[in-house]
């Protein structure tokens, strides 16, 4: 299997795989949305009674217009910054699953008293800066007069397999590689598959109708119900996969820990076979 990268941004990709057999490159989809490890915010401790905001010396009460476990569930799909060189999952942390360290878990803490609305970017990283959440305006809750929140919250590394809030990647699909011909004399010049394609493959140059962005194509067929002199079909061993990120990891990050993950998981089913034998 080969990988060329069409688009590489900090949250999407596009590539052209090669050279490989669909149950190769759905693996790798699979892989992609359901193995990559990434930190979620796991454990929430919500404080209780007064709270005085620091400002004026208001005092508001511990309590939100959410009931705590909606705000938990809010606070976990956050997307919080991972490092994959320096993060462990618990249970393989010395300490044991029950207890939390600096490779293990992050710790935030959340103090805000009402009027207002908190945001993710109120999440306050004990362990330093450069765990803030990504995107600061994900808002968790509104607060009236009165209302306040604090809470200490910890976030773990975990997998997509054992709750959505761990899944790296969406939208992750892919296609056949299209290879679209165009044949002129059977064309009748009605430039019919240039405006009913959704995807503007095809163009005019000079007067002639070209097929100008061949990986545009999503395969739909609809230029082929309209032109006898054009052709659509898929190469069954090469393929356009896409998805995008939520943050938390690159995209390129995300590809090369699913590639990691990947030739592990097959290097341990050849030598599953080897036993076998």
């Amino acid at each position: 299997m080969n990988i060329e990268i069409l688009e590489m941004e900090e949250t999407r990709a596009k590539l052209l795989i090669y050279n490989a057999e669909p149950q190769t490159v759905n693996a790798l989809r699979r892989t992609l949305i359901a193995d990559i490890p990434k930190m979620a915010i796991e454990y929430v401790d919500f404080h209780l009674g007064p709270i005085g905001s620091g400002e004026g010396g208001r005092v508001a009460d511990g309590a939100s217009p959410l009931f705590d476990e909606i705000i938990a569930h809010r606070l976990g799909l956050i997307p919080i910054p991972t490092d994959l060189d320096v993060f462990r999952f618990r249970n393989e942390c010395e300490h044991g699953p029950e207890e939390s360290c600096e490779l293990c878990t992050i710790t935030y803490t959340l103090h805000k008293v009402g009027p207002c609305t908190v945001y993710s970017g109120d999440l306050e990283p004990v362990n330093g800066e450069r765990y803030r959440p990504k995107d600061p305006l994900i808002p968790i809750v509104k607060l009236d007069e009165g209302q306040a929140i604090y809470i200490t919250a910890y976030a773990i590394l975990g997998t997509a397999k054992e709750h959505a809030k761990w899944q790296v990647t969406s939208g992750v699909g892919y296609q056949y590689y299209p290879i679209v011909s165009l044949d002129s004399s059977k064309c009748r010049n009605c430039d019919r598959c240039l405006e009913v394609c959704p995807k503007k493959v095809f163009e005019k140059v000079d007067g002639q109708l070209v097929v100008k962005n061949p990986e545009n194509c999503n395969l739909c067929g609809a230029c082929v119900k309209e032109c006898e002199g054009v052709s659509v079909e898929g190469d069954p061993t090469k393929f356009i996969l896409q998805y995008e990120t939520d943050g938390s990891l690159s995209a390129r990050e995300t590809l090369e820990k699913a590639l990691e993950i990947l030739a592990q998981r097959f290097e341990d089913f050849r030598e599953s076979i080897s036993e076998m034998k």
